[in-house]
């Protein structure tokens, strides 16, 4: 059952553009990773810190990023190549760290490692992992790989940030597009359908805001207030 929730977040005015939900399915197999526990998140060093970030051009967002530390305190930030930053700080449960931390440890925190394919592949986006910890710091960059144990990782991270960006959508529309947040609640319904999130918890405060609000839809409230069941019973 997750819990974690996250502080309010100020979300820039911009433009809507409505995202859609076409990252990996294959995070929906992280909780199968064998020896992953909490043992892991306490084994990585107090001082480590792991950042994830994606590029591509045309793409919404078009850059992503999200850095988190041993004790699950993680930054986000998503833009338009070309924007200001637009960072955030949110609160990863000691089990998502721990599968992120157990997974860097297995691909030797980034140390010397190549992960790009050297198949013809479309491009996906620039994706850089980067573990730092004192005066060490190891990076990889690559656009594709075929290495499991990577992919798993990039999914753990882009799930995450698919719930960061549901927030945002969430935000927007409470402010400038009451009509839309039926269909943004639905499109978060048929994301958890399909395993696309980590990190559900982040999204209850936004949730519960709408749930509570009058100004809102009777549609909205009701989607808002099942989707919170939802996460609370771990569904």
């Amino acid at each position: 059952m997750e819990t974690t929730q996250g502080g309010p977040f100020a979300i820039t005015p911009s433009p809507k553009i409505h995202r859609l939900c076409t990252l990996s399915l294959a995070a929906a197999s992280l909780s199968l990773v064998p020896g992953i526990s909490n043992a892991a998140a306490q084994a990585a060093p107090a001082g480590a810190r792991l950042t994830f970030t994606k590029t591509l051009k045309g793409s919404t967002p078009e850059y992503k990023s999200l850095s988190i530390d041993a004790a699950g305190r993680a930054t986000y930030d998503s833009h338009k190549l070309g924007d200001p930053s637009n960072s955030r700080d949110l609160q990863i449960s000691a089990a998502t760290t721990a599968q992120i931390f157990s997974l860097a440890s297995s691909l030797h925190n980034f140390h010397s490692l190549e992960l790009n394919t050297h198949h013809k592949v479309a491009n996906l986006g620039l994706k850089t992992f980067t573990y730092e910890d004192g005066t060490e710091t190891n990076k990889v960059q690559f656009n594709f790989s075929e290495n499991r144990t990577a992919q798993q990782l990039v999914d753990l991270f882009e799930n995450i940030s698919n719930v960061e960006e549901r927030i945002a959508d969430l935000e927007y529309d409470m402010k400038y597009d009451h009509l839309d947040l039926p269909q943004a609640l639905r499109q978060i319904q048929q994301g958890m359908d399909d395993h696309l999130f980590a990190e559900t918890g982040l999204m209850v405060p936004t949730l519960e805001k709408i749930s509570n609000d009058p100004r809102f839809m009777h549609l909205a409230q009701s989607r808002a207030q099942e989707i919170i069941e939802r996460i609370h019973q771990g569904k």
